[in-house]
């Protein structure tokens, strides 16, 4: 990796924790050059402007996001529930820290942004969760009549609606006040649940026991 490339790493995985920790509007340009140790108009010679700084930490994530996951799916010599199982708490793990605030001004104020990462949960769900299920499937792990096209879509409905306040907004209060989940419990509890119905019972035994 170049030294250009080391510090445009440094100042993003800076900018993210920023971003995730305080939200988009409460970052500024110059806290995150102070953290760094460096002035505000080096910072700009690598990021324009803090929506640019957004959208490439974001970027950041979801590429991290995709190597982990590829890597573990590809992977012959992992049991199956344990690579279901990994998929839980990897994921999880990386996606735990976000405010939910930081998704609420992203719909508001970086639309392309908040349009990608949407894009990337119907990708992901779509390539990575549709291969997990057929694997489960080949290996008698899935229950053989599962429709793998209605769990898809299902799970990436789920997670796309459930981290969406505008479309969490139409349910009443009182149900609202009891949905107090992060980004990674939404992730965690969807697939669970979705896991629960199209395990087999073998399947499930195992992944408790892990």
């Amino acid at each position: 990796m170049s030294k250009k490339s080391e510090i445009e790493a440094k100042i993003l995985q800076v900018a993210y924790n920023f971003f995730i920790e305080k939200g988009y509007k409460n970052t500024t340009m110059d806290e995150i050059a102070q953290e760094l140790g460096i002035s505000k108009k080096t910072l700009y010679k690598y990021f324009p402007g803090k929506l640019e700084l957004l959208g490439a930490a974001f970027d950041m994530l979801t590429n991290k996001l995709s190597i982990k996951v590829n890597a573990l799916l590809d992977n012959e010599m992992i049991p199956y529930t344990v690579k279901l199982k990994s998929l839980l708490t990897d994921v999880a793990k990386d996606i735990a820290p976000i405010n939910p605030k930081i998704l609420d001004e992203l719909n508001e104020f970086a639309p392309e942004i908040w349009k990608e990462l949407l894009d990337y949960i119907r990708e992901s769900g779509y390539l990575r969760f549709q291969k997990l299920i057929q694997e489960g499937i080949k290996k008698g792990y899935v229950l053989p009549n599962t429709n793998v096209a209605f769990v898809v879509f299902v799970y990436t409905s789920a997670i796309q609606n459930l981290i969406d306040n505008k479309f969490l907004s139409q349910f009443p209060d009182e149900m609202r006040a009891g949905f107090n989940l992060s980004p990674a419990q939404i992730y965690d509890q969807a697939i669970q649940i979705i896991y629960s119905g199209i395990l087999t019972e073998e399947a499930q035994r195992e992944l408790r026991q892990i």
